[in-house]
């Protein structure tokens, strides 16, 4: 009986690789397809959120005539994104749950999972109308949980970023690859390093140009001290991680705390740059739909890399496995939902945002700076078990 299935299986899967890329989207054959339209999802909600935020008040006016918006003040502005988040979450919550646990290639579940998009794109509408149909205190609860959902999000982020800069430095350190890459190291680790203290001090000149700037200076001079720990930590001798991971890590945590400082509302004498966002133009519009796909990039790159929350050591993969984890892969989707929620009301759910902006106040300055430091302990945290499995792991 398995000989059997496992023939039809093998028949079906090479049917499908016959087939055009249309016919595999509408048969469910291919999961790396899928990835895609569960992106595009993602960013159609992202889009809808910013929508209703900016402009719900005028292209929304039948918003006034639920009893559940109070006027339309709770199916807009904060109030809309926080609902619009909640119907993208309870989608990819619901396909979470239906697909955790995939075994295997060629199942009822893998078929769910790349495919009956009808079905799936009808529900992942009906959740969303049903959001706004919602009281609002049940609204104002979900906020509540977003914020700890989006700090899930930034963690995962974390974890996923900081592997593969480990995973980049092991397999520079092979003996097969140590010759060949050992240029290619050094000229990567010292670009790393100059954009590291050129950003550093640009952030000095833009955020911190008078000496009552004290918030900004201690933000930009604590990230130059975390630099040169990580480098220290790096060279030590029990560790002996090189100059290509806290390069590349210096990197990340200069952006993060470039992106706190930005986060500053407009108006701070310390924050120059601040200046230009007191009215709508042409880079304020590019800035916000670069952040916008940016973050829609993140949510898809985390969600494929399951494999970096995998410790033990890797074993040949069958012919039928997975090419991600399907649950993990809705989980980071749905934490990503509660997070651009978050990104798009400031972190706060009271707090008012002008048009065409993200990621604004003090409260988000200060998650984006928590998320810095927090960076570093996670970096010395996985570099030390990457360490202990280093033997035991493959490129």
């Amino acid at each position: 009986m398995e000989s059997g299935v496992g023939s039809n299986l093998n028949e079906r899967h090479g049917v499908f690789k016959d087939e055009s890329w249309f016919s595999q989207f509408r048969n469910g054959s291919n999961p790396w397809m899928a990835r895609y339209v569960y992106a595009l999802i993602f960013l159609v909600s992202n889009l809808l959120a910013w929508a209703v935020r900016d402009y719900g008040h005028n292209a929304f006016p039948e918003m006034e005539k639920l009893k559940n918006c109070h006027g339309g003040r709770g199916c807009l502005g904060a109030g809309g994104v926080l609902r619009v988040s909640l119907g993208c979450f309870a989608f990819y919550f619901v396909m979470f749950v239906s697909t955790a646990g995939t075994p295997r290639l060629y199942n009822c579940r893998d078929s769910w999972h790349s495919g009956w998009w009808s079905a799936k794109i009808g529900l992942w509408i009906a959740l969303t109308v049903t959001s706004f149909l919602l009281p609002s205190f049940m609204i104002q609860i979900y906020g509540e949980i977003a914020h700890f959902g989006a700090g899930v999000f930034l963690l995962v982020q974390l974890v996923s970023v900081i592997s593969f800069i480990t995973w980049l430095n092991d397999c520079c350190q092979l003996d097969k690859n140590a010759e060949r890459c050992h240029i290619h190291v050094m000229l990567l680790a010292t670009a790393a390093y100059v954009i590291c203290i050129v950003g550093i001090i640009m952030m000095y000149i833009w955020y911190a140009p008078e000496p009552s700037c004290l918030l900004n200076i201690s933000f930009i001079t604590w990230t130059l001290v975390l630099l040169q720990l990580m480098t220290s930590v790096s060279l030590h001798p029990k560790v002996n991680a090189g100059f290509l991971t806290p390069g590349l890590m210096g990197l990340y945590v200069v952006f993060i705390c470039w992106c706190a400082i930005r986060s500053e509302p407009a108006g701070e004498n310390c924050n120059r740059k601040a200046e230009a966002s007191n009215k709508t133009d042409w880079l304020t519009i590019i800035s916000f739909v670069v952040a916008l796909l940016a973050m829609v990039i993140a949510t898809f790159s985390t969600g494929i890399d399951s494999q970096c929350f995998q410790f033990r050591k890797k074993e040949t993969p069958a012919e039928d496995a997975l090419p991600y984890g399907y649950g993990f892969f809705h989980f980071v989707f749905a934490t990503g939902a509660m997070y651009f929620a978050m990104l798009l009301i400031g972190w706060n759910t009271h707090h008012t945002i002008k048009k065409w902006t993200i990621d604004v106040g003090w409260t988000s300055t200060w998650v984006r700076i928590v998320n810095e430091w927090l960076a570093i302990c996670v970096y010395h945290a996985l570099m030390m078990i990457n360490r202990l499995n280093y033997d035991q792991k493959d490129c």
